[in-house]
């Protein structure tokens, strides 16, 4: 997902949504974003030019980007068989049933190591010395391909103000990350880096950032005018109609016509608790035949290309890595 050589790649800016409105670095994690600029959220890839995407389904349980793509590899046969070993893990009750909660609390593990996953392929990428650890000049010579922050003549004014304010943000994410102040991120301290988004340590630097960049009369918070920015002159009635519904329906909770800080952080930093609900809700959809708010075994099998296909051929080490978060739970 986050391979390709050392380059510049060109900003493309995205002005709308504080820390998160911008996609300069295509291979680059924590600068994926929506349209309006906030951050992608877990299941970005879950509908597909409207149609509904079962490769985020099966993510979702097997918990490795990796396995996914590699499960049409397997018969049916093995896919159920190797299924099954996920089922006993998931059924916490021992009941051969699978109830919401155990599988929301499976989805939500899986998003995490989802999330270790991704973080350890940008970590390699970066690593150039291979000891372990990132550093600030590792991170900025592969993300931006620069030796040094004012290194960036190749540019004109307006990208090369552009990218100085994403370094600084870079920079700022970099030593709140470096928990131990040593000016170098290990594997923990990358996946916050990385993530920041599920690590609460970093999120009142996406706060500020977010405001710095869109809270324009510095009060604190954020009303509609601040939330479409300079994009309300670009688009016409209708794209203003549909933004100001979702500002006052899915945003401003409390409807006091502005976005406080908690609200802020709900819009630009989505939970993966919603997601994992939804996709519950999704599952259940599929498989719960009877209706008895259960997922028992068969049912479960019975659908097991919604659930995981045909899996990858490396499988002992997934589970593996799924016995590191047994105690989690």
């Amino acid at each position: 997902m986050f391979r390709g050589c050392v380059v510049m790649v060109v900003v493309v800016g995205v002005m709308v949504a504080g820390v998160w409105a911008h996609t300069h670095h295509l291979h680059n994690p924590h600068k994926e974003r929506e349209e309006d600029g906030t951050r992608m959220p877990r299941d970005h890839g879950h509908y597909v030019d409207g149609e509904h995407n079962t490769e985020f389904d099966h993510e979702a349980i097997l918990g490795s980007t990796k396995e996914a793509e590699e499960y049409d590899q397997l018969p049916a046969s093995e896919a159920k068989r190797r299924l099954e070993i996920l089922l006993l893990k998931m059924d916490r009750n021992n009941d051969k049933n699978i109830d919401r909660t155990e599988l929301q609390m499976w989805i939500l593990r899986s998003f995490r190591m989802l999330s270790e996953e991704e973080s350890a392929e940008r970590m390699d990428e970066v690593d150039e010395d291979e000891d372990g650890y990132v550093t600030w000049a590792e991170y900025i010579a592969e993300t931006y391909g620069i030796s040094d922050p004012s290194d960036m003549t190749m540019l004109d004014a307006e990208d090369k103000q552009e990218e100085q304010r994403l370094l600084k943000e870079d920079r700022q994410l970099f030593n709140a990350a470096d928990q131990n102040i040593d000016g170098r991120l290990d594997e923990k301290e990358f996946l916050a880096f990385t993530h920041p988004e599920e690590h609460p340590d970093m999120l009142p630097i996406i706060l500020q950032q977010t405001l710095d960049e869109k809270d324009t009369n510095k009060d604190g918070t954020i009303d509609f005018q601040e939330y479409i920015g300079d994009k309300g002159q670009e688009k016409d009635r209708e794209w203003l109609v549909t933004e100001k519904d979702k500002f006052d329906h899915e945003h401003d909770k409390d409807s006091n016509g502005y976005l406080d800080r908690d609200e802020i952080l709900s819009w630009v930093v989505p939970t993966n608790e919603d997601i994992a609900e939804d996709e519950v809700d999704h599952l259940f959809a599929a498989a719960d035949d009877d209706g008895d708010g259960l997922l028992s075994f068969l049912e479960v099998l019975d659908h097991h290309d919604v659930f995981v296909g045909s899996e990858a051929t490396d499988y002992g080490d997934h589970l593996h890595n799924l016995d590191r978060f047994d105690d989690e739970l």
